[in-house]
């Protein structure tokens, strides 16, 4: 969230960013602007504000940076298709994301490392490497000196900022670390782990300051802001909890009936809390005052990809060969891709028309530059070898992730199920 404007900054699943409106009043959020330049699910996203530059989004101009699972860090101007820099060197995908004023952002990689890198001039910093498992939190000290960074094998170390060399591990968790956040205006950190143990430790020391309020599941997202103080936490249980800094207290609790939580973000006044989980819907939580949160049965559940095939006792073998492909449809593709004409493309275009239409080709989608080099038309042979080898093999440099069905009744289905609804959605 940018704090001068209330503005709402998202990265999906989908390969995509998104600029939204403030939320007023009884009005929903509108996007502002949408990057799908990306060359995977989005997993960190920020706002760098530049001084010395002249904004042209509102009062501000913005430049964003965002990074995900395909491990490069992209930097935007507002506005534009495409990004301004790409910044590449991690060897796998990138878990967090923190800025020292416009000048530096560190990422936090499952190669084992986290990298420095310089805004100003667009090059590489430092490798910042000493970890034995995956890196998922990393932030910047108050002064900028230093590097903090948690690991999947449980331990927060400290680094220089100049030189990338290790300090020294600060602290030790008997269990992973997922999630770090810096307090502002201190150098105390937020860690959550794969346990569902919350604490604040002080940066200089290691010393546990304060143990918080625990998740049954491993802790996913954690959010602070200074003023008035607050530290949010989510997680797998799908609780959101909100906790004062100075005391640990618990002053709200909600529990989100759409799962695990693993984005949180406070508003800028601190009443309410932004979260995202598993569907594809950032939700707001006005917790102070309280407001009536919405009633659970009148959501949808069960989620898209959550179906199950369901079918009458006498149902035709065909009738269940389409349940069968509904369901593996709504499983397997329905997170990237809509059936209808109209449907938004998610991180893949729309499957409207699909059969007879050559690859990389329906107007309005980016497409990867390999996919248009091929020589194929979608048809229920082509459609069967993508989901039989995986469009790794199929289709190399495709932005889809790996989807096999091993199963050639449930590609059959899958293949029945499409030729119907790409047709019927005309």
């Amino acid at each position: 969230v940018d704090a001068p404007t209330g503005k709402v900054l998202t990265g999906s699943f989908d390969y995509s960013m998104i600029l939204w409106s403030r939320i007023e009043a009884g009005k929903a959020a509108t996007a502002l602007w949408r990057a799908t330049d990306l060359g995977g699910a989005v997993n960190a996203v920020t706002v760098v504000r530049d001084p010395t530059r002249f904004f042209i989004t509102g009062p501000y101009i913005y430049q964003v940076i965002a990074a995900g699972d395909d491990g490069v860090v992209t930097l935007w101007d507002v506005g534009e298709p495409r990004p301004s820099h790409r910044f590449e060197g991690h060897q796998g995908k990138i878990a967090g994301l923190d800025v020292y004023h416009h000048e530096f952002a560190v990422t936090a990689g499952w190669d084992r490392t986290a990298r420095l890198w310089d805004l100003n001039a667009l090059k590489p910093g430092p490798v910042l490497e000493g970890h034995q498992g995956p890196v998922n939190g990393v932030a910047f000290s108050k002064d900028g000196k230093r590097v903090f960074t948690a690991s999947a094998d449980g331990h927060v170390r400290v680094f220089d900022a100049a030189s990338g060399l290790l300090d020294r591990a600060i602290y030790k968790h008997g269990w992973g670390i997922n999630v770090l956040q810096r307090v502002p205006g201190t150098d105390q950190l937020v860690v959550g782990a794969l346990n569902g143990a919350v604490a604040i430790i002080d940066g200089s020391t290691g010393d546990v300051v304060r143990e918080l309020s625990a998740h049954e599941r491993p802790v996913l997202a954690v959010a602070v802001i200074e003023k008035p103080g607050l530290i949010a936490t989510g997680g797998g249980d799908g609780v959101v909890r909100v906790m004062r800094i100075s005391d640990g207290v618990v002053l709200e609790e909600h529990k989100n009936p759409f799962g695990p939580v693993w984005a949180l973000a406070f508003a800028p006044e601190g009443d309410a809390l932004y979260y995202g989980g598993l569907d594809d819907f950032v939700t707001l939580w006005r917790f102070a005052p309280r407001a009536q949160f919405e009633d659970v049965d009148a959501s949808q559940m069960p989620r898209r990809f959550q179906l199950k095939a369901e079918v009458a006792a006498d149902a035709t073998p065909e009738a269940r060969q389409l349940a069968e492909g509904e369901m593996q449809f709504a499983r397997k593709c329905s997170v990237c891709h809509t059936l209808t004409p109209d449907g938004a493309n998610r991180a893949g275009p729309t499957l409207h028309g699909v059969f007879g239409r050559r690859i990389a080709t329906l107007p309005g989608y980016t497409y990867s530059h390999p996919l248009k080099g091929l020589d194929i038309v979608w048809s229920e042979v082509t459609v069967a070898k993508l989901f039989e080898l995986g469009p790794d093999v199929l289709t190399p440099g495709s932005k889809m992730p790996l989807q096999k069905i091993t199963e050639k009744s449930q590609r059959d289905a899958l293949i029945a199920y499409l030729k119907q609804a790409t047709v019927a959605a005309r």
